[in-house]
């Protein structure tokens, strides 16, 4: 796919998430781009998969430019919250940012984007205390691509799924997805161990990480911002550099005895080389212990994610609902509770 088309299509991709502001840019940029800047001419050289499902080459340059915005670049009297311009100013603006911060901007292009999204931890929770309810085991967490941690303090936060609530009574933030299907029951969820491990972790308590970190959340989606800076005051856990699929075997390992290890990944998966992938199944299937893994991942049937949740030592797969990429909506669909 050339990079115009990447653009249209993450375009559309953030008008159905939410980001009207975000899809406007994209769009265009992908009619408007030149090679007159050497950013431009980087882009529009970009060699390999340039779409979400590759080095996603379009929220690379959202983040870049809403880094400059949140660094207190001119850019910023053109992003939300300030009123929107028209389309020449906006674009004018962009091109501006080009001309005057055009080192800025190819540095940061080199990062890929990491937005830690909080919401997908409404999928995951449930889905512990289905796991809880059933063993009566304290759990062990070990979160692949997890980016700054944030989704490994999960027990932190509420969830009001319908009518059902989990989580503490004095949460650090609470989630509240527009939720359709039956719920699974609040269960007592005791957390004894959490580690996770991505390529690239970020440092929430780095300024520099976590200025890269909110970089990707789209401007025009304020409450996404709130939702992470409160998950950041309450991220305590490191989380560890390397390859997902060698660091898992070792891992489990470690897990304390008399705990369930949990693995899970959300929207992560689809990045890891078949290598990674490979390996860290056999992890899973080779633990010798129970284990269970829950996944939310695309599996190219909608623009929106797939929850399963997987057993060892028989592997046994249980398809629990669909959810918003970003946690926005769940519908869940499969059993409430685990046999």
């Amino acid at each position: 796919m050339s990079l115009r088309a990447a653009l249209l299509d993450q375009s559309e991709s953030c008008r159905q998430l939410g980001s009207p502001f975000t899809a406007r840019l994209l769009t265009l940029t992908a009619e408007r781009l030149t090679d007159e800047t050497p950013v431009g001419r980087r882009l529009l050289a970009w060699e390999g998969n340039v779409t979400s499902r590759g080095q996603s080459v379009p929220l690379r340059l959202a983040g870049a430019l809403h880094r400059l915005v949140l660094s207190g670049d001119d850019l910023a009297l053109h992003w939300p919250p300030n009123p929107i311009t028209d389309d020449d100013t906006l674009w004018q603006a962009v091109e501006g940012a080009f001309q005057r911060r055009g080192d800025a901007i190819l540095a940061a292009l080199d990062t890929a984007p990491q937005t830690n999204e909080v919401r997908r931890a409404a999928a995951l929770i449930p889905a512990l205390h289905m796991l809880a309810a059933r063993y009566g085991l304290p759990l062990a967490l070990y979160e692949l691509g997890a980016s700054a941690g944030l989704n490994l303090h999960l027990d932190r936060f509420s969830l009001q799924a319908g009518p059902v609530r989990f989580g503490p009574d004095t949460p650090a933030l609470t989630l509240e997805p527009d939720w359709t299907g039956p719920a699974p029951q609040p269960a007592a969820v005791k957390i004894v161990a959490r580690r996770g491990v991505d390529l690239a972790p970020v440092d929430p308590r780095n300024p520099g990480d976590r200025l890269r970190l909110l970089s990707f959340l789209w401007a025009d989606q304020p409450e996404r911002r709130d939702r992470t800076l409160a998950a950041i005051a309450v991220a305590d856990t490191a989380v560890e550099a390397g390859d997902a699929g060698a660091w898992l075997a070792p891992a489990l390992a470690d897990a304390p005895e008399g705990a369930l290890p949990v693995v899970y990944h959300t929207v992560a998966w689809q990045y890891f080389p078949d290598t990674s992938k490979a390996a860290a199944l056999a992890a899973m299937e080779q633990a010798g212990r129970p284990l269970a893994r829950i996944s939310m991942e695309a599996d190219g049937t909608a623009r929106n994610a797939a929850l399963t949740l997987s057993i060892w030592p028989d592997g046994t797969t249980h398809p629990l609902a669909r959810v918003d990429f970003h946690g926005r909506w769940i519908d869940w669909t499969g059993p409430t509770a685990l046999p």
